[in-house]
């Protein structure tokens, strides 16, 4: 499938979809499909700006070199992919730039190891529970590589000019010589990756013989009648596999074949294709030690084995979610309540209710505060809120639509709901004595001695609840701890709100007010 771009947009969100991203300049002879810049001429006119704006930034000069004699007169070097990756690395190393973007909570225990790992040249192993971000992890390699490299002009395994390896490319090299047509492939596109399945066969991995090519009239010995499988496909670049110890044992002895023996054995063919690069592979620790689901063969071949964990401290958690949720165009989500979150999850991961073999994603939290967003939205839609900020109020849902995310021991069969309640209610309260611990709240107490009520809920407006309690002595510094004063004017009414509710209901589990539930409303009293 092709997609024509009538505008600038951004050509690699495309190709990560798998779609076919073809743009043309009739007059500089330029276009860009599947990750692959060719140039006939000049680099001008408005694809050269489009590739400027979303794919990656042109080098100055001349254009790229589109025969091999053009490209030895440039000097270029052929490197291997794990040398680029460690020179890049420890350049990246040396001026301090970002390596791993997007990865939260592991730049004091994973990354070394990682880091290590790459500057030795080891495939690796990333081990760990779901949810812990090994697959965001694997894909920040690419980073490491060179923005561009030369391949030869539509080769199925990207070969390197200088050094082809598959059939079909050392033909035509030997055929054409210096003229050999080369292409130029953007790091963004070296990147190859499968989801382990126990249907996975040896076809998808290393490939099949291709009953097109034998239809044009080819033979079963022709070794180009060979359709490369994803790994030969990612020859040099980054090839990642999650959930390795899915695989049948049969496809495990034909990637061992691929990376120790440099074999590709398909139907009978047997070809030796010395590919070059770099595989990472993710697995669940207790998968991957069980017996029986690695062969030993395949388990040494890897250089290095990395324990990955879910975030180790509040911050990195709270930080992991707000990277990751969702919430463009939504509620905005103080900073308490996804605080409360945070703690909600490693207090549900600790839980001896828990199955803590499976483990509890990343991905619980971050649902979790997505749903308080949308539990804002719905009660803005409904009451008619400009600026929907989510409350306590709006995570009392999460218990029951995000138990299925969570594996129970089975003696908790029937009480996952309660069990999470009250986790929810645990991490509340300590979210309330870290920050309102020290604050003054004896004005607020004071208004339910006179007898005075305030209704909470999913449906009731933030000016309501104001309303309901009025000024008093030590709004101020609520407002200050929880961070409802530096937030834009148009939504100080919803953060304020927010933080008396979580004062609220840090008095109620404090067991300084009471609480009675109604339907969906809570009405809290003394």
């Amino acid at each position: 499938m092709a997609v024509h771009l009538p505008s600038p947009v951004a050509s690699n969100r495309w190709t990560r979809r798998g779609i076919s991203v073809l743009s043309r300049d009739s007059s500089a002879g330029i276009a860009f499909r599947d990750g692959v810049f060719r140039s006939a001429r000049a680099r001008t006119g408005p694809l050269h700006r489009l590739c400027r704006m979303s794919v990656a930034p042109l080098t100055p000069g001349s254009a790229r070199p589109t025969t091999l004699r053009a490209l030895r007169d440039t000097g270029h070097q052929h490197r291997a992919v794990r040398t680029e990756i460690r020179e890049n690395l420890l350049h990246r190393l040396r001026t301090g730039e970002e390596r791993f973007p997007g990865v939260v909570g592991f730049d004091a225990t994973v990354l070394p190891h990682l880091e290590r790992a790459l500057i030795a040249g080891h495939d690796v192993v990333l081990l760990g529970e779901r949810g812990q971000g090994k697959t965001r992890l694997i894909r920040t390699l690419t980073g490491l590589l060179d923005e561009w490299t030369p391949i030869v002009g539509g080769c199925p395994i990207n070969d390197h000019p200088y050094a082809p390896v598959c059939p079909r490319c050392r033909r035509i090299a030997a055929e054409q010589g210096d003229a050999l047509a080369v292409e130029w492939l953007h790091r963004d596109a070296r990147y190859g990756e499968k989801l382990a399945t126990p249907d996975t066969g040896v076809g998808d991995l290393i490939g099949d013989v291709d009953p097109v090519k034998l239809a044009e009239g080819r033979t079963l010995d022709d070794p180009e009648t060979v359709h490369y499988g994803l790994v030969p496909r990612s020859n040099r670049g980054v090839f990642g596999l999650n959930e390795l110890p899915d695989l049948a044992a049969r496809v495990q002895v034909a990637l061992f074949n691929v990376l120790q023996e440099r074999d590709l054995q398909v139907r009978g063919h047997t070809l030796r294709l010395p590919l070059d690069l770099l595989v990472v592979a993710s697995a669940n620790p207790e998968d991957y030690t069980n017996r029986g689901r690695i062969i030993t063969p395949l388990k040494d071949r890897f250089g290095a084995e990395i324990r990955t964990h879910y975030p180790q401290d509040i911050a990195a958690e709270s930080a992991l979610i707000r990277q990751e949720a969702a919430l463009d165009g939504a509620a905005e989500v103080p900073d308490h309540v996804v605080r409360i979150v945070a703690g909600f999850t490693r207090l549900v991961r600790a839980s001896p209710s828990v199955d803590d073999r499976s483990g509890v994603s990343a991905r619980f939290a971050i649902a979790a505060v997505e749903t308080a967003a949308a539990s804002a939205s719905r009660r803005a839609a409904v009451t008619g809120e400009r600026h929907p900020v989510a409350r306590v109020c709006d995570l009392q849902s999460v218990a029951e639509t995000l138990r299925g995310k969570i594996e129970f021991e089975a003696g908790e069969e029937g009480r996952e709901t309660d069990v999470l309640r009250h986790l929810l209610r645990r991490a509340t309260s300590e979210t309330y004595r870290e920050l309102l611990g020290g604050a003054d709240l004896g004005a607020l107490t004071e208004l339910f001695a006179t007898g005075a009520t305030v209704e909470t809920g999913d449906l009731v407006p933030a000016a309501d609840i104001l309303d309901r309690i009025g000024p008093f002595t030590g709004l101020a510094d609520l407002l200050k701890r929880t961070g409802a004063e530096d937030t834009p004017e148009e939504s100080t009414r919803g953060h304020a709100a927010a933080a008396v509710e979580l004062a609220l209901e840090g008095l109620y589990l404090d067991r300084h007010l009471t609480k009675e539930e109604t339907n969906s409303n809570s009405i809290y009293r003394t």
